[in-house]
């Protein structure tokens, strides 16, 4: 289980950091850790990357709070980055 785990997660970072030549390392560090977050939410890679994304953009530089604890918080952004991301 331990090498499913590890295979997912280095999927992950390489497909995020494949997709965010733009993005600093603290942007690419939380994306990533918001897609962990969300890998069972039944929804494709792609789908939870753009949330991810939309999410991350949405919040202020300065913010310490990942992303899965500032969208508690926001839920107008949440929805907007869910529509923008094809979340169903």
């Amino acid at each position: 289980m331990r090498a499913k785990t590890g295979a997912f997660i280095l999927f992950i970072l390489a497909n995020t950091l494949s997709g965010l030549a733009y993005a600093n390392a603290d942007d690419t560090k939380w994306i990533a850790e918001c897609m962990l977050d969300n890998k069972d939410e039944g929804q494709s890679t792609e789908v939870v990357k753009n949330y991810c994304e939309c999410m991350n953009n949405q919040m202020d530089d300065n913010e310490t709070r990942s992303i899965t604890q500032w969208e508690k918080s926001h839920p107008k952004e949440e929805k907007e980055c869910d529509a923008k991301a094809g979340w169903k």
